[in-house]
């Protein structure tokens, strides 16, 4: 359960809010020196700190204190401080020494817990980028902490300097170009070209001028001597994206390359050198083509040096909402929106959906539920996702998961009935507004919280 500090030396206060934050594990203080004692000990991720604390309670120095020697301890913990209300001036002095936000009194359960809901969920993001920057800090462009994606990472990251052949083999939609750009920025080439061709995307009557350029008049429509891919790639690297589909006639020629390191342009007869990495990508099962003859084995072991597999998405656990969330940001720039994250049915319904297409499929429903969702988070319909009702199945089959599983389908159900009227969803279920709102931090509900009128 989710900790928060509550430093404030009125009791009557201290009690409404430990009403208020029902849904998490409070802890109390009255002054700064018990207040940094408390987030040693317990390290909340939340702090409300009244600004007016002894021995002066009546001028904010020692709660602007406080607030200094808790960011100098615990950098990421978002503080609300609470003020009175003719102090806007110290208010907004606490923002400028680092203060997630502020709140005024008299205090309301109602927006309190909005704004720490708010900072809980930044928190948690933080500290995931955070777990991101230290367990792969070199391949940057590789977004991801599941076992399997961590290991190719890891395999990319200590061939990038060194010029060993690298196939990398995945599904459509892995990210197969993007590990191949990342070892090539983290290569001794990385200031030079990085040119990328998809074997599969070119005829095959073009493939081989397009890969070795061609001579003036090698063939029709040949006006002027034209260098191709290969050479372009001079001193940098050459990705041969579905090297698997590459014609079995081509296969020679290229292996030729490999090997002796220089080509000949259709229609030509000089030998030029050309000094490249080569990294190749498949998401066909070369082995198996090798068997059958339809892919040349001596070629296969000399693109595959160094295999690196990269796992599909829906076998990377909780990666699709790191993913998720990063491309929102991007998007959110690119499209000039401002989401604010995802609901809670949107990620139940991402971590349940199978990504048959990777993370290109990702990356196009997230595209489209961006530009069309109408609420400040992305919800499961704007994804065009569906959430799976998870029943309670006999194995977990406990007093408490029933209660919790009935309480928030009966809320969910209250909720669509009222028309997004909290008040009216609250008259239907027969509690109190407060007690709705317990309910609804206690289960997560954040896009019930962020939607109601």
């Amino acid at each position: 359960m989710d900790k928060i500090l509550v430093v404030d030396d009125d009791l009557g206060i201290q009690k409404q809010l430990k009403w208020s934050f029902s849904g998490y594990d409070v802890v109390f203080a009255e002054d700064r020196t018990s207040a940094i004692a408390q987030l040693r000990r317990f390290e909340p991720k939340v702090v409300t700190l009244d600004l007016g604390l002894p021995p002066d309670p009546s001028n904010a120095s020692e709660g602007l204190a406080t607030l200094e020697e808790i960011l100098a301890l615990a950098p990421y913990t978002k503080v609300i401080v609470v003020t009175g209300n003719n102090d806007k001036k110290n208010a907004l002095k606490a923002i400028s020494l680092g203060a997630y936000d502020f709140y005024q009194k008299p205090i309301d359960s109602d927006t309190i817990q909005i704004l720490v809901g708010r900072a809980l969920n930044l928190f948690n993001l933080e500290m995931e980028n955070k777990h991101l920057a230290q367990v792969a800090p070199a391949m940057d462009r590789i977004i991801g902490q599941s076992e399997g994606i961590l290991a190719a990472s890891k395999k990319a990251e200590r061939i990038a300097q060194t010029d060993i052949s690298t196939l990398l083999l995945g599904e459509s939609g892995t990210g197969k170009e993007v590990f191949a750009r990342s070892i090539h920025e983290h290569s001794l080439r990385k200031d030079k070209p990085f040119i990328a061709i998809n074997c599969a995307s070119i005829p095959e009557n073009l493939l081989e001028s397009e890969l070795f350029g061609y001579e003036k008049g090698a063939f029709t429509g040949a006006n002027k001597t034209t260098p191709g891919k290969i050479e372009s790639a001079q001193n940098g690297t050459l990705f041969l994206d579905e090297i698997g589909d590459m014609p079995i006639g081509l296969q020679a020629k290229m292996l030729r390359f490999l090997q002796e390191r220089v080509i000949e342009r259709v229609g030509g007869r000089s030998e030029i050198p050309v000094n490249i990495r080569v990294i190749c990508a498949t998401h066909r099962d070369v082995q198996t083509m090798v068997a059958e003859e339809t892919f040349r084995e001596d070629l296969f072991y000399r693109i595959g040096e160094i295999s690196i597999l990269i796992p599909p998405l829906r076998e990377r656990d909780n990666d699709v909402i790191l993913l998720a969330k990063t491309f929102l940001t991007q998007y959110n720039e690119e499209f000039k929106t401002k989401l604010k994250g995802f609901s809670d049915s949107a990620i139940k319904a991402m971590k349940q959906h199978k990504w048959p297409g990777n993370i290109r499929e990702l990356q196009n429903k997230l595209k489209s539920s961006v530009i069309m969702a109408e609420g400040t988070h992305i919800q499961a319909d704007d994804l065009s996702l569906f959430v799976k009702d998870d029943e309670p199945t006999i194995d977990s089959l406990n007093l408490r998961e029933v209660r919790e599983h009935a309480e928030s389908r009966a809320i969910r159900n209250a909720y669509q009935v009222a028309e997004h009227n909290m008040s009216k969803t609250a008259e239907l279920l027969g509690v109190t507004r407060p007690t709705l709102y317990s309910l609804i931090d206690k289960y997560h509900m954040e896009d019930i919280k962020t939607s109601a009128k």
